[in-house]
């Protein structure tokens, strides 16, 4: 594995970590006259106006690595770029205006289908799920697509709820995603995700609280989580529709157990409330652990802990041929769990406040996080 690591290019990745780095202190002046900022306002309890331009640092960041750099270039990099840029416009007008929830869907959804068709991105096997061979999903490869790129984008709104806990989850996504392609053999798609990772990296830097800096000095705002869904998205397909280096669908479940259990168990709730699953409230993991007496960044600590050891787990259950099933199981189990035990909020922040008592972590708690928007 370290004569794999040291045969990497990382030049690409040092790229995507200088340039996002640097287009998030150069973009503040522009934050300033667009007036991108995220408030202080009912459920939003971070301290003060906060810039939402780290989703837009990413993206250009990415995309502009991506055209001189790297070697993405010609291989759906078109597709990839065209539907990154719809999701950063429109969440940027999002941060800016707070447009309807219907046109981040359908904006979404136009991104999926770019991934699509001109990116080449699609899920057409299920079959590995289930143990099989072969299950092909025909004329239903295309809407599954959209589906499943839309809730994966929507998943990492709604965990965008406490300072730097998306950007670590999803850095620790790619950083197990880069490890299955590498186990897999496919160092290229590896070396794509660590473009990604970099700029990741570089939005965590201002985005996480320190013990010199008591709170975020930027967010990603409703482009950044889009595009890190979109993200997210776009390497599980490739990665997992991969004949000639095939990673299990399954596993991408387990390296984003958080976003997914957390959107799945409240849209049900709100469904059976006869709510909107798009109504933002503050029953997300993240604020009951915040509610239990954790601080933002030792919830997405926590949270990222967990993240790496539920992917350690499951890939080394995976290389003692335990059936997949068993792992898609396990992990509708778990999500059944957490719907029992969040029924009701208060046995939920009980449950961490044991957990909290026993794990400890750095950095003390200081002030709360921002839900997604309603």
């Amino acid at each position: 594995m370290l004569d794999i690591l040291k045969g990497l290019d990382w030049t690409a990745a040092l790229a995507a970590l200088g340039a996002t780095f640097l287009l998030q202190w150069i973009l503040q002046p522009v934050a300033t006259r667009l007036k991108l900022f995220d408030y202080p306002r009912g459920r939003r309890d971070h301290a003060a106006p906060t810039p939402v331009t780290g989703g837009l640092a990413m993206g250009v960041g990415v995309i502009f690595v991506g055209l001189l750099l790297s070697p993405i270039r010609g291989d759906g990099f078109a597709g990839f770029a065209l539907a990154a840029c719809v999701l950063l416009v429109v969440g940027l007008l999002d941060d800016r205006y707070d447009i309807r929830w219907y046109w981040r869907i359908l904006a979404q959804v136009t991104a999926a289908l770019i991934m699509i068709y001109v990116g080449g991105v699609r899920v057409q096997q299920l079959g590995p799920v289930f143990g099989l061979s072969e299950m092909s999903l025909g004329a239903l490869s295309v809407p599954f697509t959209v589906f499943a790129t839309v809730g994966l984008i929507n998943a990492i709104n709604m965990v965008d709820g406490a300072d730097g806990l998306a950007g670590m989850l999803v850095w620790a996504a790619l950083l197990m995603l880069s490890a299955a392609a590498l186990y897999a053999g496919n160092e290229l798609i590896a070396e794509r995700m660590m473009i990604l990772m970099g700029a990741v990296a570089a939005f965590l830097a201002y985005n996480l609280r320190f013990p010199w800096r008591p709170r975020a000095k930027l967010f990603m705002g409703d482009a950044g989580s889009a595009f890190l869904g979109l993200v997210i998205a776009w390497f599980s397909f490739r990665l997992t529709q991969n004949p000639g280096h095939p990673v299990n669908p399954v596993l991408t479940l387990w390296f984003v157990p958080i976003p997914m259990m957390d959107a799945l168990v409240l849209i049900i709730r709100r469904l059976r409330n006869r709510q909107s699953p798009f109504n933002g409230d503050r029953n997300h993991m993240h604020h009951l652990m915040l509610e239990a007496g954790f601080g933002p960044t030792q919830a997405a600590l926590a949270l990222t802990a967990f993240t790496l050891l539920c992917g350690l787990t499951v890939g080394q259950a995976m290389r003692m041929d335990v059936p997949h099933p068993a792992l898609l199981g396990a992990f509708v189990l778990m999500c059944v769990g957490w719907y029992l035990l969040s029924g009701r909020r208060e046995r939920a922040v009980s449950f961490f406040r044991r957990v909290r008592a026993v794990v400890h972590l750095p950095f003390p708690r200081r002030g709360g996080g921002h839900p997604e928007k309603p």
